[in-house]
């Protein structure tokens, strides 16, 4: 199967809150297949400095033979990686969106996004059903009595979309960290689903949302839950339910989107390779 390369141009950007910019790209090649399904996800390559677009490999007959030939990019010339979820595909064209947390300018995709405009380049690798979940989101929501979703801000554009994927008749809950109040986004869903808004004002990343489920009840049933956002939190919050609630490992679907005080360059510690070596085996 081949993972798709490909440049996209920025077409718009739009500051959707204080901290969130949704830009909107026309991809030179886009699959049918991208934005069919909820939560696919991607990875956008920036430029280095001084490049006007990244260089980007050869498209290959295989993932792993991509990354080879991304690897084989001289490093002063090699794109930066960043993974995204994508938020939306505008139907019967090549334009996606994709939300930005703006969280300073420190890393390379946020220091992009703040002074983003239209014009801009950037490449395109996925979305893959290579990626996607062993067991697809809506066949493990309908197994269960309840689906309840927990995230941070970067987990908003995946749990977007996968509440707007919900059928009628099922019972949804999600409990989302944001900065504060003027975070909040409008969830749409046919599903009867709760929010419930958590507010940091100043707290660090992941206490709310951990504490949340330390400290509350959830609701009855069997749930199938997925969480997402800052790595450590997302290991606490798992932690608890699995310890205290007594949910199934099995019933978890749990992705560390990013960590405190670290980035994807930097090396993965002892828990992230533990987390990763769980969900590989839930795919084998």
């Amino acid at each position: 199967m081949t993972l798709p390369v490909t440049f996209v141009e920025v077409m718009a950007v739009d500051r959707i809150t204080p901290r969130t910019a949704r830009v909107t790209f026309e991809a030179e090649d886009l699959a049918d297949t991208v934005g069919t399904t909820p939560d696919q996800q991607l990875k956008l390559c920036f430029p280095r400095p001084g490049q006007r677009g990244p260089a980007l490999p050869a498209q290959q007959d295989d993932p792993m033979g991509w990354y080879q030939a991304y690897l084989a990019v001289p490093e002063a010339e090699r794109p930066l990686l960043r993974s995204f979820t994508l938020r939306r595909r505008h139907p019967g064209t090549r334009r996606i969106e994709v939300d930005f947390v703006l969280h300073g300018d420190t890393g390379p995709a946020a220091a992009w996004a703040l002074r983003a405009a239209p014009g801009d380049r950037l490449g395109l690798v996925g979305p893959s059903a290579l990626y996607a979940p062993p067991v697809p989101f809506a066949e493990a929501a309908a197994a269960a009595d309840r689906v309840l979703l927990a995230g941070d801000e970067s987990a908003l554009p995946a749990l977007a979309t996968l509440v707007e994927a919900l059928p009628e008749g099922v019972r949804a809950h999600a409990w989302i960290e944001v900065a504060d109040r003027a975070e909040r986004q409008e969830l749409c869903s046919r599903a009867e689903l709760e929010v419930r808004w958590l507010y940091r004002d100043g707290a660090a990343p992941g206490a709310l949302l951990a504490g949340a489920f330390r400290d509350g009840v959830l609701p009855g049933g069997r749930p199938f839950v997925w969480l997402a956002g800052e790595a450590g939190a997302v290991r606490a919050v798992r932690r608890c339910l699995v310890e205290q609630h007594g949910v199934a490992k099995s019933d978890i679907d749990f992705t560390g989107y990013w960590r405190h005080r670290l980035t994807q360059d930097d090396a993965p510690t002892d828990e992230d390779l533990a987390d990763a070596r769980e969900r590989l085996a839930a795919f084998s």
